[in-house]
């Protein structure tokens, strides 16, 4: 899980990460932990929408007309770790018309939603597979073309909002819809830990939190400068992974074993791969990372198969031996 997110934040055109598994297992603390970890970000400065002062095909309407009229102040931010609970309405997803200043002054003005705050950022989703159907299908839409297209009680707003998403949920509850599932980059399964070392290990770690959280994170603050360095590194180095011939040769031969259907397959299992050797300061792609993210990248595009009960953690994983050898 942990492998997926950092993958997620090296590339995050990656399309997000699922983490499915049972109740108690740290999903979203991992995942809020991440807020802490990243590398601060350049945003023009007192925009709504975080805009990226170097990308100019991706402005909001305000940045682009100030950016004809002279150059964009910016400033560094953090990125943002964005919740998305399950109650939430339309409007606060995508925004809607500010009341207070309606009444207030009689202007019509916009009030951004969750997809503006996240924009740059992560988009979190607890219990995915219990989200509201419109919003499953507004999220889709968004993230689909990067854009949020407001059109409603007389304003017409369009902003960019492009983020990962990550969700979790308890298979339990429910699945997933086709479409939104194949939206994930890449999915991972989570267990409660089954050896005794582990257990304790975790339940010493959290009682010494709840004793004294400022000196537990102390702690622990030299590792977290030590990961942040390797994440802005990775981030650094991504674009000079080279990606040989034969690996995408044997990237094509996976997909083609497991019959996934469409090109996201050995798009995912490319890019996961890259930012993996990225992560960890190789310069070429080879078996080795291939074998590791396989499974995340593939396990949910897979087709149901009657004659074969194996999950298809289990199915991948064969295809990789023989494959990947």
């Amino acid at each position: 899980m942990k492998l997926a997110i950092l993958i997620a934040v090296i590339d995050p055109s990656l399309g997000g990460v699922l983490v499915f598994g049972h109740r108690g297992t740290g999903k979203s603390t991992a995942v809020r932990g991440l807020a802490t970890l990243l590398p601060r970000t350049r945003v023009v400065l007192d925009c709504r929408f975080r805009c990226d002062p170097a990308a100019d095909d991706s402005l909001c309407e305000e940045c682009s007309k100030r950016k004809a009229t002279g150059s964009l102040k910016s400033r560094l931010s953090p990125v943002p770790v964005v919740d998305l609970p399950l109650g939430a309405t339309e409007d606060s997803v995508v925004g809607a018309l500010d009341i207070e200043r309606a009444l207030s002054r009689g202007e019509k003005a916009f009030m951004p939603g969750l997809l503006a705050r996240a924009h740059r950022g992560f988009l979190y989703v607890d219990e995915v597979n219990l989200l509201e159907d419109h919003l499953v299908d507004l999220l889709l839409d968004v993230a689909a073309s990067g854009e949020n297209v407001v059109e409603r009680d007389g304003l017409s707003i369009r902003h960019p909002s492009r983020f990962v998403l990550v969700g979790s949920g308890n298979p339990e509850e429910g699945e997933l819809r086709p479409q939104l599932l194949d939206r994930f980059g890449l999915a991972v399964e989570v267990a409660t830990p089954a050896d005794l070392a582990t257990r304790v290990e975790i339940v010493r770690r959290r009682d010494a939190f709840d004793r004294d959280p400022a000196g537990f994170v102390a702690s622990w603050a030299k590792q977290e400068n030590r990961l942040r360095r390797r994440i802005a590194a990775g981030r650094d180095r991504l674009a000079s992974v080279a990606v040989p011939d034969d690996m995408l040769e044997r990237a094509a031969r996976l997909c083609l074993r497991l019959g996934t259907d469409g090109l996201r397959g050995e798009l995912t299992l490319i890019r996961a791969a890259r930012a993996l050797a990225g992560l960890e300061s190789d310069t070429v792609i080879d078996i080795s990372h291939l074998r590791r993210v396989a499974t995340p990248s593939l396990r949910h595009r897979l087709r149901r198969n009657p004659l074969d009960d194996a999950g298809s953690s289990t199915r991948v994983e064969r295809a990789v031996e023989e494959v990947l050898a």
